[in-house]
């Protein structure tokens, strides 16, 4: 896969920023300041879609790494952003605004056509870049994964052995196959959730959790909604994530 770089900048504190293509899916690299032999641990962070909206989000969390020696980076997801709308989803999106609306149970069915096309189709994207990303001088060792859409991250992580902890944050829909399939998870998670997030399934995401098969899982379990994580909350899913990658944290206890 070819890894085009189209801009870059420097932002405060020397986290360089660059915007590019693997192929032809959008995409951001952040890099920490690095001493001319050394290289950083990589984190995907993962996100609902469309990196122009995401970009403030993104970068706070890409400081947040950088602090801790880590490289981030973020995709454009299918049908997101200025790629290509997919009708599916689109449809899968007006069937679940109306089952919410109508204070109605939402369909297996509109789950799965909700999420799992997306994950199909953005899983190969997400390795193809760690493939490209891999090459690119300054980057080496373990691969992180932070962030939503959790089945997409859960996916993910089964599929790409490069990845040795996830941070998983709940807050999505979640299909009956991917309760499933995170029984074969093995990796070091963590888990967050927010207790009052009124638009999506409190107790599927307990289930998912539940669900996982790894020896070492942790669940963070936060009051308020969707966007209300608590900012200690983020430090401890650095901290849980510079421990599993083989970096010490600047902010560890």
């Amino acid at each position: 896969m070819t890894l085009q770089i189209l801009s870059e900048r420097r932002l405060d504190g020397d986290l360089l920023e660059r915007s590019l293509l693997v192929g032809d899916v959008p995409g951001i690299l952040w890099m920490p300041p690095l001493d001319p032999s050394g290289s950083a641990p990589l984190i995907l962070l993962g996100h609902p879609g469309g990196l122009d909206a995401q970009h403030p989000r993104l970068i706070a969390r890409a400081r947040r790494s950088a602090q801790d020696g880590f490289a981030s980076a973020a995709l454009e997801l299918p049908g997101s952003g200025s790629r290509p709308r997919l009708s599916a989803l689109e449809e899968a999106r007006a069937e679940l605004r109306t089952a919410l609306g109508a204070r109605e149970p939402v369909a297996d069915a509109t789950v799965d056509r909700l999420v799992l096309p997306l994950v199909d189709a953005a899983v190969p994207e997400c390795r193809a870049a760690l493939d490209a990303l891999s090459a690119l001088p300054g980057l080496g060792g373990p691969v992180g994964y932070s962030g939503g859409i959790i089945s997409l991250g859960v996916r993910l992580a089964l599929a790409d052995p490069r990845i040795a902890a996830a941070v998983l944050f709940a807050g999505s829909w979640i299909p009956r196959v991917i309760l499933e399939e995170a029984r074969a998870m093995r990796i070091p998670i963590h888990m967050l959730l927010q207790w009052d997030d009124v638009d999506n399934p409190r107790q599927a995401a307990l289930d998912l959790f539940d669900a996982f098969g790894s020896p070492e899982k942790s669940l963070a379990a936060n009051l308020g909604g969707h966007t209300g994580v608590p900012a200690y909350a983020g430090d401890e899913a650095a901290r849980f994530l510079a421990r599993h990658l083989g970096v010490a944290s600047s902010r560890a206890a």
